[in-house]
């Protein structure tokens, strides 16, 4: 199996960027989708982004869309997810998660087998 491992989350500034990262191991991620997520307390995990085990178009929720990009670097075993133009609505814990040889088109927290423990993201001024 694989252990994801995400780091970046802090506070921002409305307007503000982050880069959050997911860093796997023990198995090859490149045979992994990768999903990201967030959540906050009292609501139900939602979908931010995913992008297929070989690439290919990312999907985000409309939520991030225009604001979000979703990448990842199989040679190193990392996923990133860059957050621009940040609002108070984006505070949350943020996961990533994998899904074995998914497509990328996985927009529910059950499809997905592996998760990290989390990095929390409070947008404030």
């Amino acid at each position: 199996q694989v252990q994801l491992a995400e780091s970046g989350g802090g506070l921002v500034q409305p307007g503000g960027s982050l880069r959050l990262s997911c860093a796997a191991s023990g198995r090859t991620f490149s045979n992994y989708a990768m999903g990201w997520f967030r959540q906050v307390p009292g609501k139900e995990r939602e979908f931010v982004a995913a992008i297929g085990w070989n690439g290919g178009t990312p999907n985000y929720a409309n939520s991030v869309k225009g604001r979000a990009t979703i990448s990842r670097d199989n040679a190193k075993n990392m996923g990133y997810l860059q957050m621009n133009s940040l609002k108070p609505e984006d505070t949350a814990v943020y996961y990533c998660a994998g899904r074995p040889w998914g497509s990328g088109y996985e927009f529910g927290p059950r499809e997905y087998d592996y998760w990290g423990q989390g990095t929390r993201v409070t947008v404030s001024s």
